[in-house]
């Protein structure tokens, strides 16, 4: 038997297979298709680094942008800080000018001194109205500390913590304080 299995070896290896190329078609395809898959395979990475460099670009061009827009937005800020007063200085203009004429005349009167001045509050009453400046003059209300800053208390028939007197005005932008008023309240008499 021996001799059976040694005769077949030897014929099985002239027939011009042998085991190193003996293959099955699965193996064949991949090894015949080997220079079709490296070609498709480095189109793909040629592909995907054009992809690469594209959203690379697009990043860029966004961060540019985002940056660009972080700078004009800071340049905005600085121009509405440096300009804000704008309308105010303008309102006021019009209170230099009446300043001005009324110390322009040469022979003035008490009268036309007092005409002067008043034309000039109304104008800066107009100025103050348009820019949102609202007048604190408390008197018979009650003390609010966030509005008024008292500065005597007085006994008085009044009910407790009621603004009798305003030595100064004060003033409030926008409902914002500016300037509390300066005030004296009553204080329950005992």
């Amino acid at each position: 038997m021996q001799d059976k299995q040694d005769s077949l070896a030897p014929q099985e290896l002239t027939d011009g297979a042998s085991p190193a190329t003996d293959a099955t078609p699965a193996t064949a395809d991949a090894v015949g298709n080997g220079p079709d898959i490296i070609p498709s395979l480095q189109e793909q990475l040629r592909q995907l680094e054009l992809k690469a460099s594209e959203h690379y670009d697009a990043w860029l061009r966004a961060k540019a942008e985002t940056e660009n827009m972080r700078r004009r937005a800071q340049e905005d800020v600085t121009k509405a800080a440096k300009f804000a007063i704008e309308k105010f200085a303008n309102e006021l203009l019009s209170v230099k000018d009446s300043l001005e004429q009324t110390l322009a005349v040469d022979n003035a009167t008490l009268e036309s001194l007092r005409d002067g001045v008043e034309l000039t509050l109304r104008n800066l009453a107009r100025a103050f109205e348009k820019s949102g400046v609202e007048e604190v003059n408390p008197v018979g209300e009650k003390f609010d500390p966030h509005k008024h800053q008292a500065m005597s208390a007085v006994e008085s028939d009044q009910p407790a913590n009621t603004v009798l007197q305003v030595f100064q005005k004060g003033y409030a932008l926008e409902g914002r304080i500016l300037r509390p008023a300066l005030v004296s309240v009553a204080k329950s008499g005992q």
